[in-house]
């Protein structure tokens, strides 16, 4: 179940207590890292002996998730204890900071409010505007140490670049020239990667990562007991999302979201947990869960107002927790490469649902590419040298994807299509949909109408257009059914007045391709259209089947605006073209004008400078 959508939540019950009597807490949180790179939680991971140390003495929680597989939108959700997608803090990075949702602050607000003294050293990364009162201090020096006095309890974070994603953004010298704590020729590729030098040495490389993490685990644990609060003090480790190899960081699969987390449960309140010390727990736990764990476990109030519910402390028996077994994902743009993935994981089954599915997940992402096994990846695809499991990363997704994590964890065999799981496909897809309402999913509109109208108060927004929003889903779920069930339905959603239902019609149009060709002459018009994002619908539409030269629009698209979000949506499609080798249609930087900020990472790339400025410039591109 997904906590407060399918069950009334628990209601934590704030508990008097004196300052002595609350226990301290640090969040120890490694970058960028899922649970495979752990031999704690992963037969192929790296040896931590201190990170195991703390679930010795502790729980470590098998089935532990980050909402969303990157910084900002994951950092946010453990923040605020919310969906992102309901809140409006889905995207990374925010084009616009969103408001908090009334009646809500960040969690760490309402420790101070109580009496904590709270740290942060140092990454924040929110796509909303921080609530007041969060930290005393937040910076690369903050620590609990600093505290007035000793006798105050105190929440304390620290993030921990050293597994961070640009830690394989090594040269093809220092490939070269550095060798390996852990050898190549022994690490376990994930069978959807080439078996290449390269890949195995880029494996081992970030294991030996995960063992530097582990020696500052070590240091931080013997801080607090050098400071006698270890016995005082709860220390969570996790990774705040997957990665950070190719299809790790930034994608929606297990490899993005599935986080190792441990708690070492401190000698002085081990009665606030009913489990020995050294337990597993293979229970769901999410990162809506964390704040309102750390609340409950200091005594205080959880607001009814977040989407988590806590695994830890009074009131929550850890039996209990053993039985939740469903998570809820998300996956939305990450820097200008745009995506729509929202999963749903019930015990070992996991359904993906994409509402952009003729995206390639190897679209360019110039960050990511940066990476060198990531663009040897893209040559080997280019050359004709992958498998079926390698060739599916750059290949157009279904709409809906079905695994069994029990024979099949890393996500490569889809069993939407057997007919033996339909029945658990149907009501998986049911469930998510209802979810999709219930939020309401802000991602039904583009980024740019969110930008314009949404970000005073995303909450608000979404309720008030939350009857729209269920429309919406239900037009962009006609990709769901054979086309000529859809047929009449996308035809009458062509012509909507509501544009956000010609804008879904013509995606899922572009999803069913050379099947839809009898609706390109509804289809046309609607590259006149006057919203410039159903314009940009229509030309992928269209130009996929290759019914236009689909560049004159969105050339025109972006030319003919000067809004950033607009112009970010329409290149994505521009390199979606660039990439498709089956339609062929390049582009180039030349094309546009006036293009700055977070879009100009897409006219880098297509001047093929991107390598040099994978961050885009501030400088505008001139027409030559």
């Amino acid at each position: 179940m997904i906590p407060r959508l399918f069950f009334v939540a628990l209601l934590v019950t704030p508990v008097p207590l004196m300052a002595a009597e609350m226990p301290n807490f640090v969040f120890i949180v490694s970058e960028d890292n899922s649970k495979h790179y752990l031999k704690l939680f992963d037969e192929g991971g790296a040896e931590t002996p201190h990170i195991a140390s703390l679930a010795k003495n502790g729980i470590k929680f098998t089935r532990a998730f980050s909402n969303a597989p990157v910084c900002s939108t994951a950092r946010t959700t453990l923040a605020t204890g919310c969906y992102g997608p309901r809140i409006g803090t889905q995207f990374h990075r925010r084009s616009k900071m969103a408001e908090m949702p009334q009646s809500i602050r960040m969690f760490q607000a309402y420790l101070r409010d109580a009496g904590y003294y709270t740290t942060n050293q140092a990454k924040k990364d929110y796509n909303a505007i921080e609530s007041k009162g969060t930290w005393d201090a937040s910076s690369s020096k903050a620590t609990w140490r600093n505290r007035p006095s000793a006798s105050q309890p105190f929440f304390h974070m620290q993030s921990h670049p050293e597994s961070h994603e640009s830690r394989l953004h090594f040269s093809e010298e220092s490939y070269q020239k550095n060798e390996t704590d852990h050898a190549p020729s022994q690490v376990h590729l994930q069978p959807y990667f080439p078996d290449t030098p390269l890949f195995r040495y880029t494996r081992a490389r970030y294991l030996d990562c995960m063992q530097i993490i582990d020696s500052i685990v070590e240091a931080t644990v013997a801080k607090l007991e050098e400071d006698g609060v270890l016995e005082d003090t709860f220390i969570f480790y996790f990774g705040d999302h997957g990665g950070v190899m190719p299809r790790g960081k930034g994608y929606a699969y297990e490899s993005g979201l599935h986080v190792p987390l441990v708690v070492r449960i401190p000698e002085n309140f081990k009665h606030l947990i009913d489990a020995k010390k050294g337990t597993e727990n293979p229970g769901f736990v999410s990162f809506i869960d964390f704040g309102p764990t750390v609340l409950n476990l200091a005594g205080l109030e959880v607001p009814v107002n977040m989407d988590g519910i806590p695994f830890l402390g009074k009131g929550t028996a850890l039996e209990e927790v053993s039985q939740r077994d469903t998570t809820f994902g998300y996956a939305d743009r990450f820097d200008e490469k745009y995506e729509q993935i929202r999963t749903l994981r019930i015990g070992n089954w996991k359904y993906m649902r994409s509402f952009q599915p003729y995206y390639p997940d190897g679209m360019q992402n110039n960050y990511r590419y940066k990476q060198l096994a990531f663009r040897e990846w893209r040559e080997l695809f280019n050359k004709g040298e992958l498998d079926e499991a390698q060739i599916q990363f750059f290949q157009p997704k279904p709409a809906e994807l079905l695994f069994d994590l029990s024979t099949d964890p890393h996500e490569i065999k889809n069993l939407a299509d057997d007919l033996i799981h339909q029945p658990r496909l149907v009501a998986m897809r049911e469930q998510l949909t209802k979810t999709l309402k219930s939020l309401p999913d802000l991602s039904m509109y583009p980024e740019n109408v969110l930008y314009d109208s949404a970000m005073n108060n995303p909450v608000k927004y979404g309720q008030e257009h939350q009857e729209q929003i269920g429309k919406l889903i239900d037009t962009a779920n006609l990709m769901l059914e054979p086309f000529h069930e859809a047929q009449a339905d996308l035809s009458e959603a062509l012509a909507s007045e509501d544009p956000y239902q010609r804008y879904w019609a013509a995606t899922a149009c572009a999803y069913f391709g050379e099947e839809a060709n009898e609706l390109a002459e509804l289809a046309l018009p609607l590259l006149d259209d006057e919203n410039c994002m159903v314009r940009v619908r229509a030309a992928e539409f269209l130009g996929g089947i290759g019914r236009v030269d689909p560049r004159a629009t969105i050339i025109s698209v972006v030319n003919s605006t000067d809004h950033p979000v607009e112009q970010l949506i329409a290149l994505n499609s521009a390199a979606y073209f660039h990439e498709n080798i089956k339609t062929a249609f390049p582009f180039d930087a030349s094309d546009f004008d006036g293009v700055t900020g977070e879009p100009a990472r897409r006219i880098q790339y297509f001047a093929n400078d991107w390598l040099n400025n994978p961050k885009g410039s501030r400088s505008k591109q001139k027409k030559k």
